[in-house]
C-alpha cells in the first residue's frame, strides 16, 4: 500500500491537484511512513518529473506554479514532522533579483524547483543590493547564491556582486550562481561567476550538485 500512496501523490502533484495532495499526503503520514520517504518518494519525485517537463518545453510556468502549489500544501504538513526526524540538511541558497530589477516570475521559480529539491531557500526579493546578498549569505551560512537580471541595464550589477564576494570573508566558500533572460555563460566568464544555469529546472539541479559537494 505504502508505494502506492506514494505513486498517487507523485500523479496529483503533477496534475497540481492540490486537496489531494494535502489528503494522500496526511493518509501517508497515518499510515506510518516517514516524512523523509513521503517527500522524497512521493512529492519530490513528482516535482521532478515537473522539472523535467518544463526543461523540455513540454509544460510551461502556469503548470509549473500549479504543481509547486501542491508541493507547497504537502510540505506544510510535512515541515514539522521532518524538523522532529532531524533531517540532514542538504544546503542552503539566498536568492533575489538584482538591483534596479523588479521581475520575480523566474526567480520565484528557481526558488519553488530548489525547495522542490530539499534545498533551505532564503528569498531577498527583488531590487537586492550586492552587498545584501554577501551578508545574507554570511548570516544563513549559505552554500550558493544567485542572482538574476531580466534586463540588459541591470545584469551589469551582477559583477558588483561578484566584487563584493571576492572582498568578503566568504571568498572562495559560497559559489555564486547567475541566471535570466539577457544572462549567458560567456557573460558569466567575463564577470567571473562561478555557474550560469539557463532555466530554473537546471538551476536547482546545479545548486544541490554544489551543496552535495560543499557537504561531501
Amino acid at each position: 500500500m505504502s508505494t502506492a500512496i506514494l505513486e498517487e501523490i507523485s500523479q496529483n502533484l503533477q496534475k497540481g491537484k492540490m486537496k489531494e495532495v494535502a489528503e494522500q499526503v496526511q493518509q501517508a503520514i497515518d499510515e506510518g511512513l516517514s516524512a523523509q520517504t513521503i517527500l522524497n518518494d512521493g512529492l519530490m519525485s513528482g516535482m521532478d518529473v515537473i522539472g523535467e517537463r518544463f526543461k523540455n518545453n513540454d509544460i510551461f510556468i502556469p503548470e509549473v506554479l500549479i504543481a509547486a502549489r501542491a508541493m507547497a500544501a504537502g510540505t506544510e504538513l510535512l515541515r514539522p514532522l521532518l524538523v522532529g526526524e532531524n533531517v540532514e540538511k542538504k544546503g542552503v541558497v539566498v536568492i533575489g533579483t538584482i538591483k534596479d530589477d523588479l521581475h520575480d516570475i523566474g526567480k520565484n521559480l528557481v526558488r519553488m524547483m530548489m525547495e522542490s529539491k530539499g534545498l533551505e531557500v532564503y528569498d531577498l526579493g527583488t531590487n537586492v543590493a550586492p552587498q545584501a546578498y554577501i551578508d545574507a549569505a554570511i548570516e544563513h551560512d549559505a552554500d550558493v547564491i544567485a542572482c538574476s537580471a531580466l534586463l540588459t541595464t541591470t545584469m551589469v550589477h551582477l559583477k558588483d556582486v561578484v566584487e563584493c564576494l571576492k572582498g568578503s570573508d566568504i571568498a572562495g566558500k559560497v559559489k555564486l550562481m547567475i541566471g535570466g533572460a539577457p544572462v549567458n555563460d560567456d557573460f558569466r566568464d567575463k564577470i567571473g561567476a562561478d555557474y550560469y544555469t539557463p532555466d530554473a529546472s537546471t538551476a536547482a539541479e546545479k545548486a544541490l550538485e554544489i551543496c552535495k559537494a560543499a557537504h561531501a
